[in-house]
């Protein structure tokens, strides 16, 4: 089987490691566009055609599947690349979890980038999967130009600065934008003082995402599977191997434990 991942740039590993879990013998296509990043302050127009770009490149390589591994791109580019390509290659969009983070009844704290922070879009999901919830919202400007480039100064800033706007009493914390979940640990060692060292539980979509992706393919998961599912990886629809900086986390080396392929 062979599952395509797109996103501006590296916020698709976390699903793409969540796939290669569940799945060690699918071929992966990780499709991003370093050339047109960062996608959040386009306009959705152009945003859109970025992304059908995107798309298209990784559809060339006839995936079954394709996990849009971004959440701006999920908000205003999900109906274009699905007209596009279903039913042919079924599209799998990223939400943030808030719904199974109000689910347990605790207060919880999306963090997201300045434009999902407060936008129609976020606020739709809170009134629909969080009412009755304490819920704050905390924007986090530059975080995921930081972790993009693995600049671990720009990260221990720009995380504590969120850190410094999440209430000492949350419990659940909503990584709302997939390049923070390479930064987990941490968004958690930050937050730890300022909680008195309470547990947080932390809620991403790379492994709901990864799950959704199998179903709609009607493939069981099968983590014991042999390894031998292949890596190709498209920068701006050029072959190419997952830039340094992917390989700086966990996620990156999980996925290239040999030399990526560049076709």
């Amino acid at each position: 089987m062979k599952i395509a991942l797109m996103d501006s740039g590296i916020g698709l590993l976390p699903a793409a490691a969540a796939v290669r879990r569940l799945r060690p013998d699918a071929d992966l296509v990780l499709s991003s566009d370093p050339d047109g990043m960062p996608w959040g302050p386009r306009t959705p127009e152009d945003l859109t055609e970025r992304a059908l770009q995107v798309a298209r490149a990784a559809a060339a390589h006839a995936p079954e599947a394709l996990i849009v591994g971004c959440n701006t791109a999920t908000v205003h580019a999900l109906p274009a690349l699905r007209a596009a390509l279903e039913p042919g290659i079924p599209v799998i969009g990223t939400v943030p979890a808030i719904k199974p983070a109000a689910a347990r009844g605790g207060k919880v704290a999306i963090w997201a980038t300045p434009a999902t922070t407060g936008s129609p879009y976020q606020r739709a999901l809170i009134r629909d999967f969080a009412e009755g919830v304490h819920v704050t919202e905390v924007p986090c400007p530059g975080l995921a130009d930081a972790v993009q480039w693995a600049d671990e100064e720009a990260i221990a800033r720009t995380v504590a600065a969120a850190a410094a706007l999440t209430p000492a009493d949350v419990t659940d914390v909503v990584l709302g934008c997939t390049h923070y979940e390479l930064v987990e640990d941490a968004v958690r060692d930050a937050l730890r003082p300022r909680t008195g060292g309470a547990p947080l539980t932390f809620h991403g979509s790379a492994d709901a995402v990864a799950t959704q992706a199998l179903r709609r393919l009607g493939i069981e998961a099968d983590p014991e599977a042999p390894t031998t599912g292949s890596l190709t990886v498209l920068l701006s629809s050029r072959p190419s191997a997952l830039p340094a900086e992917a390989l700086t986390y966990a996620e990156g080396r999980f996925l290239t434990p040999q030399p990526a392929r560049t076709a």
